[in-house]
């Protein structure tokens, strides 16, 4: 089908002529779509990846009556706030680099005029929008979803005793569940429950329409200041919390990379780290996933008991991982795995259950997918892909190659096949890891002989990732050492 007939079916959807299952079936009314959002949640932080003690019975339960995207990756930001391009990307449908000109408040109000935020794209498609928790977008979310409750901004308030801790032997001044220090408890209830509480009146509000619902349910967790009710925390004794394989007590790169402790992310804990504060940083991780994970498993129940989950499609991600103690790193800002990746689940009607797909996608394209699901058939304007054809099977190729980016000139990442390079421009350091041998990043193959082609044609495609995302930092790596 060509592009203009395309846009003619998608234009008969949008007036009601044409109503056309997702999966190209029979003529059915239009699905709703709940999009649940974590901030700063790794790929490996939910039980049913099997790489952590932790507990996320909810989302797994999410995860097997639907199919799993297992390599979903964010490609970075342009500062420190790594959310704030992540979900600039998300609400837009625009590149790394083309977004970063949308966080200007007043470019953005200009790109809301002509309707073409990813809300305002889906209430011109029939749907009833709804909001509430993080935002952290350069536009009131007031000012483009029908209804909006609860915009928080990037993070929690953190507190000064809650950084370069804890240290072992001495007394911790900081406690996740001790509601004085604010943070998730500022207004007197946990914001997790805000969000499950919103989510769960939005719900009802929609049963009682005619249009069909768009919901985006934002939590902060698991931020930093990393809060949860007490039996959260006690839940994981450190005894049973990991060290990362990859634990290291300093990054040799964290300087010149923009990760020094200059860096809010990373005083989070001491330098240099140590196992004890590294397993500490994971407990109130994990506990306050757990947390969540309840919250989630409440908006869920609501769904099945308005009788509406059959006609539904929820769609869960984050908007990038986080590294608490991998490669002796505790933020976002860096290229490997932990940080990039994350958990991408879709359930609804014909999506197969317990599916795995594995070929390599960014957390935006849900953006792209709701419209999908909601009879855009086009998408202009949008870069990012409809993940629907992966979920039924009917995809052929590789999709999009997986490009990184942080800042205008300190990091930069290609996935080559089964190769990751990284480049360091500042410190003129490239790194290059074997994802399927080495998927902790631990060894780097960079300054071998034997993997010299190797390193060349991954440049080379790392080359045409920067010219397709409109990245133009000069690099040659013939000045570069590997490491």
């Amino acid at each position: 089908m060509n592009r203009i007939l395309l846009r003619i079916l998608s234009l008969l959807m949008v007036v009601g002529v044409v109503n056309v299952d997702a999966y190209g079936g029979e003529e059915v009314g239009k699905k709703n779509v709940l999009f649940i959002f974590a901030d700063d949640m790794s790929y490996e932080a939910v039980g049913i990846a099997g790489m952590l003690n932790i507990d996320t019975p909810h989302l797994d339960k999410l995860a097997a009556r639907g199919t799993r995207f297992t390599h979903t990756y964010n490609s970075g930001g342009w500062h420190g706030a790594i959310c704030a391009a992540s979900r600039t990307m998300l609400n837009t449908g625009k590149r790394l680099w083309d977004a970063r000109g949308l966080e200007n408040r007043q470019r953005m109000g200009n790109f809301a005029k002509g309707k073409r935020t990813w809300s305002q794209r889906m209430s011109g498609l029939g749907y009833e929008t709804y909001f509430t928790g993080k935002w952290h977008v350069s536009i009131k979310s007031k000012a483009i979803f029908d209804h909006a409750r609860h915009e928080r901004a990037g993070m929690p308030k953190q507190v000064k005793e809650g950084y370069n801790r804890p240290v072992e032997g001495k007394t911790d001044a900081w406690s996740p569940y001790d509601k004085k220090f604010g943070g998730f408890w500022q207004g007197g209830k946990h914001w997790s429950e805000v969000v499950g509480d919103d989510t769960i009146d939005f719900i009802e509000d929609a049963k009682g329409r005619d249009k069909p619902f768009f919901i985006y349910a934002a939590f902060n967790a698991p931020h930093d200041p990393r809060q949860s009710p007490k039996k959260y925390v006690d839940q994981y004794p450190l005894r049973e919390v990991d060290v990362p394989a990859d634990f290291l007590p300093v990054y040799p790169f964290k300087d010149a990379i923009g990760c020094s402790a200059k860096l809010r992310d990373e005083k989070l804990a001491p330098f240099p780290r140590t196992e004890y504060s590294v397993k500490v940083n994971r407990q109130e991780y994990y506990a306050i996933i757990t947390h969540m994970d309840a919250q989630i498993g409440r908006i869920l129940k609501k769904l099945e008991d308005s009788g509406m989950a059959d006609d539904t499609y929820v769609i869960f991600t984050a908007d990038h991982g986080l590294s608490v103690g991998h490669h002796g790193l505790l933020g976002k800002q860096n290229m490997y795995d932990h940080s990039m990746r994350v958990p991408l689940f879709i359930a609804g009607p014909a999506v197969p259950k317990g599916k795995l797909v594995d070929t390599p996608v960014y957390l935006q394209d849900a953006m792209a997918t709701s419209l999908s699901i909601a009879g855009d058939a086009v998408r202009e304007g949008v870069w990012f892909d409809d993940l629907l054809p992966k979920v039924r099977g009917k995809f052929e190729g590789k999709g999009k190659g997986i490009y990184g980016a942080y800042m205008m000139d300190r990091q930069r990442m290609c996935v080559y096949g089964d190769y990751k390079l990284i480049i360091y421009p500042k410190a003129q350091v490239y790194r290059l890891f074997h994802l399927k041998d080495d998927p902790k990043e631990m060894k780097s193959l960079a300054g071998q002989q034997a993997y010299a082609e190797v390193v060349n044609s991954a440049f080379s495609y790392f080359e045409k990732l920067q010219a397709e995302h409109g990245d133009t930092l000069k690099i040659d790596l013939a000045g570069y050492v590997g490491r």
